[in-house]
């Protein structure tokens, strides 16, 4: 049996990448002026919002506010619970098993992985149906199945055609078998390096797609489809949902080349009306008639005369050229016949698996299973976002297409460039497994959990005596702590996502841009040489060429600059192109730092162990409705949370009507009669009361400073209101409990990941006579609270990833890195620094 006593050797840890990190020096700025007793930073350029000398601490000052590493006191984080309860020192994420997170789904189940096994295929029988027995095996049972366990079902009778094809090749003669395929194509790069000068990346995506489902459009669903008991549609709305998809391909067509509508060359109505098949593909208008013929040529050699061409009609920019499957046949899987192809249309729309991903990001992964899953990233689904530094557990949803489950679980798995034992006994590629796929009625959206189960390590752990360790836990236990948005709300970079938020806010698109392409401090030298070869050298193509997939906006905003030939004065254009759930979490960023900075005031006034006079509380009604669903909506209670269909985990119908919640401003009279735990802060926004006093001043007064009008808060941008929501002060662990471990190699993981212990890795090794000690921690929280911030209640130290770094740099433990042997230990991408 294999051993992981480190899972990933810790290239993937800070420490050991810092030294490779680019120093960016940044001149310090001058300009300030004095207006009465305070100190004003004037210069343009500065980093930190104007609102930032309100903070009233010493790392706020304007001589620091130009590129610099992001502090705590920067985005309002300065109080505690138990400032009387002695700190547990210890180093935050110094393995990425050292903080494992793990979904809580609406039933409050904890999302693990339960098996690698590939989906097991069985053939559909149409005649008998979807078993009327919705208990399952036991007919006896009146117990409801859940929709889990029915999808489960489902994709056991789902059947790929890969797998038809293997099957009858074991069931009939040699004589009786379809002749294989001699000149099959198999797409590569190349591909992608032959028709990158003639199509867009999307339009490419769009042809490797419609290339792999094969020469057949999608099935129609059949009046007869197997849906969940309880799940049927009525007549019209199955007609309604099998014509929708047709219609808006054919509107589109029709449209593509204006108002005449006029249909490629040589594709008649009949004829395409037979096939049914409405897929094309479109390359950019080309104005060189030697040009055109060389694209005709290159896709005709490419795929060997199983796509082919035609030539759309004239415009003021040139000619495009269609894409379609021949007519003639022999295309890509021709091999089996029509009736052992599986009807596809006649399971559910969506998949749900189980992801876990390793230091990554959630929109990283999901991007990064669209490319390997020949997907639209706006397919993908999640009920959470998950942190990027540690090993997180999340259900995920996919609008599957022409998608089966055993597809999705080849592709993910690598099966045909790894073989089946490989995917079985090796970790992930590029930190990312996913696991126990099923069928589902709907896809995910954000909010759609209760909440996230912690399992956090804290090494070289500093207490003595132990019993100190007791005493905070217990505080943390029954005080709870101060629910601040955490540092990973204002990311990890010297350019802090509120001030890019801000600069939305204004409509300052100019300054965005420059704030998202700026160069910082600590940054992967890919990514630096990338930002360096556009801001110095304005070499576009050089630095698209550099930069990694994973830096999603700054690469939005150089794609579109290259498709206006260079031009950037479109800025708010350029912007459009970022993903827009990330265009939002830049506001909502804002938002989170003028709320910190409100509530440190609040607790600094006031404390946190009663609610006061001018506290804002929900009403008593209106709390009962809160006690279940807090965790909607990333934990806020929101007004009309911004809504997109096309944005990953939409929901295909509307929410129902927002309804305002009632707030109630706490009096002298009845203060008494609510717990610190009732009171709420307000976000700024429309439509959202504030406390009374000072606080609620203060408020408007951070608005002011940074050029907003409180009165008429996001209302420049329509794309960009938001409205304003409410958030609990503080925050109460569930399912709390802690142990201290023993250790001497930091190395040695002392928790495992589910993806290790389904591959069979020894477990953790906790040693009774280490030289060091660790503090681990079970939790559970709501949706929205961080659990670095839990962790700060007990540390008291600063929770930013570079101040963590630091401390692991000089901590002793490091000195007895790879002591213990290693011997037999599982490789895999994890033992590289992981920058894909």
């Amino acid at each position: 049996m294999s051993t992981a006593l480190s899972r990933d050797r810790e290239d993937d840890e800070e420490l050991s990448r810092s030294p490779k990190r680019v120093k960016v020096d940044v001149p310090s700025t001058d300009a300030e002026e004095t207006v009465g007793s305070e100190t004003h930073c004037t210069n343009a350029t500065c980093i930190l919002p104007p609102s930032h000398v309100l903070l009233g601490n010493q790392s706020s000052s304007p001589s620091s506010c130009t590129i610099r590493q992001l502090l705590e006191s920067d985005v309002g984080i300065t109080e505690y619970v138990s400032r009387d309860i002695p700190p547990v020192r210890g180093i935050i994420k110094q393995r990425f098993t050292d903080f494992l997170v793990f979904e809580v789904d609406l039933d409050y189940q904890v999302v693990h992985l339960k098996s690698l096994d590939k989906p097991v295929p069985t053939k559909k029988d149409k005649k008998s149906g979807p078993s009327n027995n919705s208990t399952g095996d036991n007919p006896d049972s009146g117990a409801k199945m859940s929709i889990e366990t029915a999808g489960e079902e489902l994709s056991g009778r789902s059947m790929s055609l890969q797998s038809a094809v293997a099957e009858s090749s074991t069931s009939h003669t040699a004589s009786d078998r379809k002749p294989v395929l001699t000149d099959e194509v198999i797409w590569d790069d190349s591909f992608k390096v032959s028709l990158s000068p003639y199509f867009s990346e999307g339009s490419i995506a769009q042809l490797e797609k419609m290339y792999l489902e094969g020469s057949e459009p999608k099935a129609e669903a059949s009046n007869d489809v197997d849906v969940h008991p309880g799940d049927q549609k009525s007549g019209i709305e199955q007609e309604a949902s099998s014509q929708q998809p047709a219609q808006e391909n054919q509107d589109r067509n029709r449209n593509f080349r204006g108002e005449r509508g006029r249909k490629p060359r040589g594709r008649g109505e009949t004829h395409r009306g037979k096939r049914g098949d409405t897929r094309m593909v479109f390359s950019e208008p080309i104005s060189s008639k030697a040009d055109r013929t060389a694209v005709h040529q290159i896709v005709r050699e490419l795929f060997k005369g199983k796509l082919e061409t035609e030539t759309e009609s004239h415009s003021d920019q040139g000619s495009r050229i269609v894409v379609m499957w021949s007519r003639r046949g022999g295309g890509r899987g021709s091999g089996v016949g029509r009736g052992e192809r599986p009807a596809r249309g006649e399971y559910p729309p969506y998949i749900h698996f189980t992801m876990q991903k390793t230091n990554r990001d959630t929109q990283d992964a999901l991007a990064y299973l669209a490319r390997t899953l020949h997907a639209n990233v706006k397919d993908f689904g999640v009920a959470g976002t998950k942190d990027k530094r540690g090993v997180t557990v999340q259900r995920v949803s996919l609008r599957r297409g022409n998608k089966l489950v055993e597809d999705i679980w080849k592709a993910a798995n690598q099966i045909g460039r790894k073989s089946l034992h490989d995917a079985l006994s090796q970790r992930g590629e590029h930190g990312i497994r996913i696991a126990d796929l099923c069928y589902r009625k709907a896809g995910l959206e954000l909010g759609m959990l209760k909440g996230n189960e912690f399992v956090i390590t804290l090494r070289y752990l500093l207490a003595d005596p132990r019993e100190s360790v007791d005493q905070a836990m217990d505080s943390l236990k029954h005080k709870g702590f101060i629910n601040y948005y955490g540092m990973q709300r204002f990311g990890t970079a010297a350019v802090p996502t509120h001030s890019i938020g801000l600069a939305f806010l204004k409509s300052d698109w100019h300054k965005a841009v420059s704030l998202i392409l700026q160069v910082r401090q600590g940054e992967h030298p890919d990514v630096v040489e990338a930002r360096q070869a556009w801001l110095v050298d304005r070499d576009l193509d050089r630095a698209l060429a550099l930069l990694p997939r994973r830096v999603v906006a700054e690469r939005c905003i150089l794609e579109s600059y290259k498709k206006q030939g260079g031009d950037t004065r479109n800025a708010l254009g350029a912007l459009s192109t970022i993903p827009r759930n990330l265009r939002l979490m830049y506001i909502h960023a804002y938002q989170s730092y003028v709320w910190n900075a409100v509530v440190s005031e609040r607790i600094s006034m006031y404390g946190c162990d009663k609610a006061v006079p001018g506290d804002l509380v929900f009403e008593e009604e209106q709390a009962a409705k809160v006690g279940e669903s807090e965790e909607v909506n990333d934990g806020i209670i929101a007004a009309e949370p911004a809504e997109d269909e096309d944005e990953p985990g939409s929901r295909s119908t509307k929410r129902q009507p927002w309804v305002q919640p009632k707030i109630k401003t706490l009096s002298a009279e009845d203060a008494h009669r609510y717990s610190i735990f009732d009171v709420i802060m307000p976000l700024p926004g429309r439509d959202v009361a504030y406390p009374g006093g000072s606080l609620g001043e203060l408020y408007r007064e951070f608005l002011r400073k940074d050029g907003l009008d409180p009165d008429d808060f996001l209302r420049k941008q329509k794309e960009y209101i938001l409205n304003g929501s409410y958030r609990k002060i503080l925050q109460l662990p569930k399912n709390l409990s802690w142990s201290i471990l023993e250790y001497t190699d930091p190395e040695v993981a002392l928790a495992q990941a589910d993806e290790d212990k389904l591959l069979g890795f020894d477990p953790p090794r906790v040693t009774e006579d280490g030289m060091f000690l660790a503090l681990q921690v079970n939790l559970t929280l709501s949706t929205a609270a961080y659990a670095t911030m839990a962790l700060r209640e007990l540390t008291k130290t600063e929770t930013s990833s570079h101040f963590q770094t630091g401390l692991t740099q000089a901590s002793e433990d490091q000195q007895f890195r790879g002591t213990v042997a290693n011997t037999g230990q599982a490789t895999s991408l994890y033992d590289q620094e992981m920058t894909d």
